[in-house]
């Protein structure tokens, strides 16, 4: 039986196969401070990328989670979830790794049941012939280092009832978490450290998240990379390939939201439907 395909359909169509045959194929796509759980985090844009592109290799580096209460985890949060332990499978031949971030930091013991991928502190890797590595960047924040209690009850517990009593935008949120960075001085800090840290070991690449602001740096040989948050209007990711590294700005399309929502729906009952991974209810309480 013949079917009527509509103009805007197959425009629609177009759009999305155009945006498929535009995609590059990457040796790693290197993803931070999603902060999952929290109400300001983008998960959905986020899961379009990691759908939108291909890489061998995916980086997670660090802050993935806003704390370890998976009870303020909503059903995105759920959905991008589902979609990392797909690609964690073998049959995918995606390399999925999982860098620690002081507000995820405990989850090792349970992420391999989560989500099936592996926790390190620090990731190493060469590609065409350099040294890359891979570190949240809160090892290189001394605030954090040294009041670890006060960063988890100010930077993490009040950060997140502020967005709940913020506007729909979280305009004032996303304002104070920049002006923190500033304050702070982060940027520079965690460069610093990161690029100090990158010649002890020989890397002539360093990669890392933690300040919410990307950012590349030069110098004395080594790049310095960081990858930006998903949590502010900004968002950003970066890749490693034949055309070297770049940082990326997600940019919406106007059929973004429904396309993402349609393939999430069709196949969040699949990832939820595989083994050792379960929504809220079991893990409600960790760490609480």
């Amino acid at each position: 039986m013949a079917t009527n395909v509509t103009a805007p359909e197959i425009a629609e169509l177009k759009s999305a196969e155009a945006k498929i045959a535009a995609s590059k194929s990457y040796d790693t796509l290197i993803l931070s401070d999603l902060h999952l759980g929290a109400d300001m985090s983008r998960a959905r844009e986020a899961l379009l990328v990691l759908q939108e592109n291909q890489y061998r290799r995916l980086i997670l580096l660090g802050d993935i989670f806003a704390d370890l209460n998976f009870g303020r985890l909503k059903k995105e949060h759920w959905k991008i979830l589902g979609f990392i332990r797909k690609l964690s499978n073998p049959k995918r031949n995606v390399e999925v790794v999982w860098v620690e971030g002081n507000h995820d930091h405990g989850l090792a013991d349970i992420m391999s049941h989560l989500v099936g991928v592996r926790v390190y502190q620090e990731y190493q890797w060469e590609y065409q012939g350099l040294r890359h590595i891979a570190v949240h960047g809160h090892q290189f924040d001394g605030f954090v280092v040294k009041n670890v209690q006060v960063s988890y009850l100010i930077g993490t517990l009040l950060y997140l009832q502020l967005q709940k009593w913020d506007s729909k935008n979280k305009s004032l949120t996303r304002f104070l978490d920049r002006m923190g960075t500033r304050w702070q001085r982060l940027s520079e800090k965690v460069a610093h450290g990161a690029l100090a840290h990158a010649r002890h070991h020989h890397a002539q690449r360093m990669f890392c998240g933690h300040t919410h602001a990307a950012l590349h740096r030069h110098e004395h040989g080594v790049d310095y990379y960081n990858c930006g948050a998903w949590i502010d209007e900004r968002l950003t990711y970066i890749t490693v390939g034949e055309e070297g590294v770049q940082i990326h700005d997600y940019v919406e399309h106007p059929d973004d939201l429904r396309h993402g929502e349609d393939r999430s729906d069709f196949e969040s009952a699949e990832f939820f439907g595989e083994p050792g991974l379960v929504e809220a209810a079991e893990y409600a309480t960790v760490g609480c």
